[in-house]
């Protein structure tokens, strides 16, 4: 299933108790991001976490070679960076906005001690933590086994889950460019052009300039040869 290549973390907000809810909202300081700005990089400490109000951000390695591999995508109501501080340890990756972003700082002092006072949040992050752990290992794996075709085949279908604007609409359009989505598929831009173009004759997707739309789920799914 597709779930288990894709993280999401809404839940971390959503079920909380509303005084939790609340001590979260009173510590959170609003920013306003530009789309490419980065929130934090590689190697560096970290002062707090994040919350995505509006907006999306990717979170990516890169390699020794300079090569960009994108890791999540994450989508308004997730947290985010919480990993480093529980770890005490630097950020491992970077972020960076894909498109105009808000996005809410709460202070490392502030996260520790709402920690503290809540059960609920303690357990979710746990359940998060693992759950990020799992996706990562599949990735991994699907990008050192998949063939570049199933690769692009299954970010296509994870990008679907994420810009999807709620469960009924199957009419989304993926802007994500190309060259992220080819760091996501790892894989060179030539070679994604091409796969994209396959796509596109095969009727499997519909391309409006950068945005695309997929128009055969089931067969993708095929394609990224997982059910």
């Amino acid at each position: 299933m597709i779930s288990k290549f894709l993280f999401n973390n809404q839940y971390l907000f959503d079920e909380l108790p509303q005084y939790d809810k609340e001590m979260l909202k009173a510590a959170m300081q609003n920013k306003n991001y530009r789309k490419n700005e980065a929130i934090f990089t590689d190697g560096t400490m970290p002062s707090g976490i994040f919350y995505l109000k509006t907006g999306k951000v990717k979170k990516y390695k890169v390699d020794n070679d300079g090569r960009e591999q994108i890791i999540y995508i994450y989508n308004t109501g997730e947290f985010f960076g919480y990993s480093a501080i529980l770890s005490n340890e630097s950020y491992g990756d970077t972020t960076q906005a894909i498109e105009n972003s808000v996005i809410a700082f709460i202070s490392k002092e502030d996260f520790l001690k709402i920690l503290d006072q809540s059960v609920v949040f303690s357990r979710l992050l746990l359940k998060s933590l693992s759950h990020e752990f799992s996706v990562m290992a599949n990735l991994m794996t699907v990008l050192s086994q998949r063939t570049v075709r199933e690769r692009v085949a299954l970010s296509l279908l994870i990008l679907h889950k994420k810009y999807k604007l709620n469960d009924a609409e199957d009419n989304a359009f993926i802007t994500l460019s190309r060259t992220d989505l080819a760091n996501m598929a790892g894989t060179a831009n030539e070679t994604l052009a091409r796969i994209l173009h396959d796509f596109r004759q095969e009727d499997l997707i519909r391309m409006e300039g950068r945005k695309i739309q997929l128009l055969n789920i089931k067969q993708l799914t095929h394609i990224a040869n997982f059910y």
